[in-house]
């Protein structure tokens, strides 16, 4: 077996993995929005949708969670471009001289060129999130922005205060929790920039950003490296 065969089998299972989490970040984007939906809709504020509906509430913490671990582990990998790259190289290259292989089947070069322009992104799914939000205010214009910031503000504000608070943070069960929380709270902040006019760090924020800052601060640097980067 040639050098060039060795790699290429080495490869295209990490790009059927790549291509499974691609198509995970589709349902995400639909399943966010369609959280959305619920805990936004009249006549009950976004406050009671959260007191009144914690499952759903939870699901979207889950998501928030999810996605922030993801891209903080696909940056430690940079090699990720490479491999991709060299998939897409070698598949135009078989193609001139009409090569067809097994995998092009699952992994073509359309999909291959959507999977780049995602890879590409520092924070993929992160990006992902942030549109289907954005996308989510675009399709719903009767429904106030308000109803949509304030499910965001209050979500950040609870996780700071579980924070911050000993009574709380004392019943974190494991490290893991605590990174939860921490997650869950950066990524609603990073949605609420996205959608509102001004963003999150302005002023007229309803979110309580030196306090928020201060929490992750306040936690092992090791913990939060990559969470304060997200909010810059």
């Amino acid at each position: 077996m040639t050098l060039q065969e060795k790699a290429w089998n080495a490869v295209c299972p990490l790009v059927i993995k790549l291509k499974t989490f691609y198509d995970f970040s589709t349902r995400l984007e639909e399943a966010l929005k369609s959280l959305l939906e619920s805990l936004t809709c009249p006549p009950l504020t976004p406050t009671q949708h959260l007191e009144r509906e914690q499952a759903l509430a939870k699901q979207f913490a889950e998501i928030l969670h999810f996605t922030l671990r993801f891209d903080e582990l696909k940056m430690r990998i940079p090699a990720i471009q490479n491999d991709f790259s060299y998939y897409r190289r070698t598949i135009s290259r078989n193609r001139l001289n009409n090569m067809n292989l097994d995998i092009e089947n699952q992994v073509n070069n359309e999909m291959a060129n959507k999977m780049s322009l995602f890879y590409a992104e520092a924070t993929p799914m992160l990006k992902t999130l942030s549109n289907a939000t954005t996308n989510f205010v675009t399709e719903n214009r009767t429904l106030p922005l308000d109803n949509t910031t304030d499910c965001l503000s209050t979500m950040a504000s609870v996780c700071k205060v579980m924070l911050e608070t000993p009574e709380y943070s004392s019943r974190f069960s494991s490290n893991e929790t605590l990174l939860f929380c921490m997650r869950v709270m950066v990524g609603v902040i990073i949605l609420y920039d996205h959608v509102h006019p001004n963003g999150a760090f302005n002023k007229s924020s309803k979110i309580d950003m030196k306090g928020c800052i201060k929490v992750l601060k306040d936690q092992p640097a090791d913990n939060v490296e990559g969470l304060l980067n997200a909010l810059k």
